[in-house]
């Protein structure tokens, strides 16, 4: 079970006698999926950066070809700017092809 409050993420991970403990995850970090191969990390930081500042940006590459494998992760310096890039991107057109953005899972 997941609950979300302003942009904040509560995920139930642990039964313990008898009880749920919960955790918080930070929802600065978000996951954007459906990436075209010809995507790279300047695009993803200026396509996101209109939402707000940037910390960190990643497009994840096969270590063999270098090749992008097709999504990324980008990480804002606060939760409300994440939240905001998360509604306004997730489903638009980037490079061709329509992403998929949602909070990153930490795991």
């Amino acid at each position: 079970m997941q609950c979300s409050k302003d942009g904040v993420r509560i995920c139930r991970t642990t039964f313990r006698s008898g009880r749920w403990l919960w955790a918080r995850h930070s929802s600065t970090k978000l996951f954007v999926g459906g990436l075209s191969y010809d995507t790279n990390e300047a695009v993803l930081k200026d396509t996101f950066g209109r939402h707000g500042e940037i910390i960190e940006v990643k497009v994840i590459c096969d270590h063999v070809s270098g090749r992008s494998k097709g999504y990324g992760f980008v990480r804002f310096t606060s939760e409300t700017t994440a939240t905001i890039a998360l509604k306004e991107m997730d489903g638009q057109m980037l490079d061709g092809r329509n992403i998929r953005v949602h909070y990153a899972h930490w795991g």
